[in-house]
């Protein structure tokens, strides 16, 4: 009998959101709106569906293996060289590489205790221990987080905003917090929801690289560019890191379509500020009606709201599903009275607000 490593088997799984085809089927019911992966309501550019279709007659041939031209035009974008960027199947296989770089057995990362679920498992994945952060307030208290430090910690996973809660940290929590963390630390800053952010007080993690060369960016073309389903993600780090992780991947790790698809995104800005202005609208509409019902919610910051719908939300959200709305539940991230859901277009906000009126009163 094949016998697996012994952290492989304490590994915690990740379970994706269903699909609406899958949840039609199950339920019976037709016209199922998602709103729990938080992915874009609007879709993709029509650019990068243009860049898709145009490109499928080359995809026979091995993709660009280091995403040069990707490379390039984000360097253009962001103001920073080629050299200080990695590419990943997804920001997830991203954070997979920091793990797989930086942690080893004896080695601890530390994250907080309602953050992203894949912290915790690309940590076990590295045989490394994890070290949790407790999160009053539902957010990142980042002098927490330097109080937890010890000779062992190699990685630091933050999310801002985080993810389930949409709650951020600021500028000056986060100046605080970099003189505290020694050197040998890499300080992960996962900003997948970063477009969708609008307060003066959010930190723009970038101008803060030069200052240390542990200091990783993640960022991903899943969320305001809407190509979840293509995987494309990346870090921006120092020369060295940025080489390491380089040399960690697989190869052709993105594959040709994807590259094709986010240049043409990055080219697209129209697109991207149309789905920023539909989110923050989206989020003020989901705040006000779920703040008049009495509803506690995170001050989200994101493109999604978490929101405390009581002892009963395992039923809540079976309710939500029978009447066609697809939310998440997130008993996952030690939130077990809580639902989030995605902000969708006006009319599907609408849809989940009379829904959630009525699966409330059951």
């Amino acid at each position: 009998m094949l016998t697996p490593k012994e952290n492989i088997m304490s590994l915690p799984v990740y379970v994706p959101g269903k699909t609406s085809k899958q949840i039609e089927k199950e339920m019976g019911i037709k016209n199922a709106v998602k709103m729990a992966s938080n992915e874009n309501p609007l879709g993709p550019s029509p650019a990068a569906v243009e860049a898709v279709n145009s490109f499928s007659s080359q995809i026979h041939l091995y993709p660009d293996g280091d995403c040069s031209r990707l490379k390039e035009k984000l360097s253009e974008k962001l103001g920073v060289a080629s050299k200080n960027l990695a590419v990943g199947n997804g920001s997830n296989e991203v954070l997979d590489l920091i793990a797989k770089v930086f942690l080893g057995p004896g080695d601890e990362a530390i994250y907080g205790a309602h953050g992203f679920v894949v912290y915790p498992i690309v940590t076990a994945a590295a045989a490394a221990k994890g070290v949790v952060s407790h999160m009053p307030g539902l957010k990142h208290e980042l002098e927490d987080f330097a109080r937890r430090i010890t000779p062992r910690t190699r990685v630091i996973f933050l999310a801002n905003p985080n993810n389930p809660t949409g709650t951020i940290f600021s500028r000056g929590e986060f100046e605080d917090f970099l003189g505290k963390v020694p050197e040998h630390v890499a300080i992960v800053i996962d900003e997948a929801y970063f477009e969708y952010v609008d307060d003066p007080e959010y930190p723009d993690t970038l101008e803060y690289h030069s200052q240390r060369e542990g200091l990783i960016t993640v960022r991903t073309f899943s969320k305001i560019h809407g190509l979840a389903g293509t995987r494309i993600g990346y870090a921006i780090a120092s020369e060295r890191v940025a080489a390491l992780l380089n040399r960690a991947k697989e190869p052709f790790n993105v594959n040709s379509v994807s590259q094709a698809a986010a240049l043409a995104a990055l080219e697209d800005s129209r697109h991207c500020a149309v789905s920023r202005k539909v989110n923050l609208e989206g989020l003020e509409y989901l705040h006000s009606f779920l703040d008049s019902m009495g509803v506690e919610r995170t001050d989200s910051k994101a493109n999604f709201v978490l929101a405390e719908v009581g002892r009963d939300a395992e039923g809540v959200y079976e309710r939500l599903l029978r009447a066609g709305i697809i939310v998440r539940p997130v008993s996952a991230y030690g939130l077990e009275n809580h639902i989030r859901v995605t902000v969708g277009t006006a009319e599907h906000n609408a849809a989940f607000i009379n829904a959630l009126s009525k699966a409330m009163e059951k």
